[in-house]
């Protein structure tokens, strides 16, 4: 059985641990409000990116000419991963790596890549066969345009030089605090918007410059806006979930003190009834 000093010991660790645990909950806490600031900045230029795009295309009859909407054999395809450079977020980077796993099923490394946004993922995956092409970590958290401008460089580059022929994102779709969901979609090639023929009559449009130009200018930017969308949904969710993984730390912490506080209550107790009786005992000897 545990001793007096040896309880009292472990209650001043616990302690210790749920002040830490309290202040990365507040630091998460922080950093989540402007993570959805920022979400809710991005979200809406996003989508309406999204209806320009659609309005164009069907005023475009046909016209729509732009490598990004370039569909061709796939012989080579690259994931785009994004997880966490740090941990202590609960389950957040083992379920984007199992999704990322799922994806990998009935791919072999010859016809599979990896790029990898956050530090979690590639300490990974560089114990796995699947070629890392290129790591981008050092995020902290935080949005960095001028490092996902970089990321999209990178991507496009290799899709408009014919080294991958299909790009697929994961990571972390924010949709409130504490709730996320992970989601796979299609980077490159862009997906032609499904326009119907009622949506086409009410649009006529005249193109000055051409359709063409107008797309070398709109598809750059879209590519870097949805890259910033996951990338702000990504980080909101990871600290969301971090801010959820502490809070549940700290009470399990305060559960834990409270029970060693009664055990030592109770030891202590127990070592001052034994005094007592010594003494009693002691008292009725020298009585007799």
């Amino acid at each position: 059985m545990a001793t007096l000093r040896q309880v009292k010991k472990r209650i001043n660790s616990v302690i210790s641990t749920r002040q830490i645990t309290k202040a990365m909950e507040m630091v998460a806490a922080a950093k989540l409000r402007k993570a959805q600031m920022r979400v809710m900045q991005v979200r809406p230029y996003s989508e309406k990116l999204d209806h320009i795009l659609i309005h164009l295309s069907a005023a475009a009859s046909g016209e729509l000419i732009h490598p990004f909407f370039e569909k061709r054999e796939v012989k080579k395809q690259t994931l785009v991963l994004v997880t966490s450079d740090s941990g202590l977020c609960g389950s957040f980077n083992t379920n984007l790596i199992a999704e990322a796993r799922r994806w990998l099923i009935g791919k072999s490394p010859e016809t599979a890549e990896l790029v990898l946004l956050g530090k979690k993922g590639n300490d990974f995956f560089k114990r796995r066969d699947w070629p890392i092409v290129r790591l981008f970590d050092e995020w902290n958290g935080n949005l960095d345009h001028a490092k996902a401008r970089d990321v999209v460089d990178f991507l496009t580059s290799r899709f408009l030089n014919g080294e991958t022929d299909q790009i697929d994102m994961i990571y972390a779709q924010f949709i409130s605090t504490g709730r996320s969901s992970n989601v796979a979609v299609r980077y490159l090639p862009v997906e032609r918007p499904e326009i119907s023929e009622e949506q086409t009559a009410h649009l006529e449009y005249i193109f000055e410059p051409s359709p063409e130009s107008i797309f070398t200018n709109l598809m750059p930017r879209y590519a870097l806006t949805k890259m910033i969308t996951a990338l702000a949904d990504n980080f909101a969710s990871e600290h969301s979930t971090r801010m959820t993984a502490m809070s549940a730390a700290t009470k399990n912490a305060g559960e834990l003190i409270d029970a060693l506080t009664l055990q030592y209550n109770k030891a202590r107790q127990a070592a001052i009834t034994t005094e007592l009786l010594d003494i009693v005992g002691g008292a009725e000897a020298l009585k007799g």
